[in-house]
């Protein structure tokens, strides 16, 4: 019970969701291009991810200064099947795709600045 719990609480968020779609959709991710992809604070995506990976849904790397994230190798068959049949509904998703495609081909030296360029600045 407290698997499913864990599980039910980690998705309840859509942002956090959001990130599990893109995941889906790509084998690993920096937090700088979820973060970029979220439009939300570094701090703000490092807690969702933490959430998912507490609930044993994604899996963490580290190499050098980047920490890169996939989709734990114990992510629910299930699960999976069902999130594939209805993100196609959700509009967002498909936005978040087409974000994902521009930020995967900018440089993460490049995103990581501009981050910290947000944070220094208030934005």
């Amino acid at each position: 019970m407290n698997v499913t719990l864990n599980i039910t609480k980690a998705l309840s968020d859509g942002n956090r969701l959001r990130a599990v779609a893109a995941l889906m959709e790509h084998d690993e991710l920096c937090v700088c291009q979820i973060t970029e992809m979220l439009g939300l604070a570094p701090a703000t995506v490092s807690r969702h991810m933490s959430v998912l990976q507490n609930a044993r849904l994604v899996e963490s790397r580290k190499e050098g200064r980047w920490v890169h994230y996939r989709l734990s190798g114990s992510f629910p068959v299930l699960l999976r099947q069902w999130l594939v049949q209805e993100f196609p509904q959700a509009g967002v998703i498909a936005e978040d795709r087409m974000k994902l495609d521009a930020v995967i081909a900018a440089d993460r030296e490049d995103l990581c600045r501009s981050q910290r360029m947000k944070k220094c600045h208030g934005g």
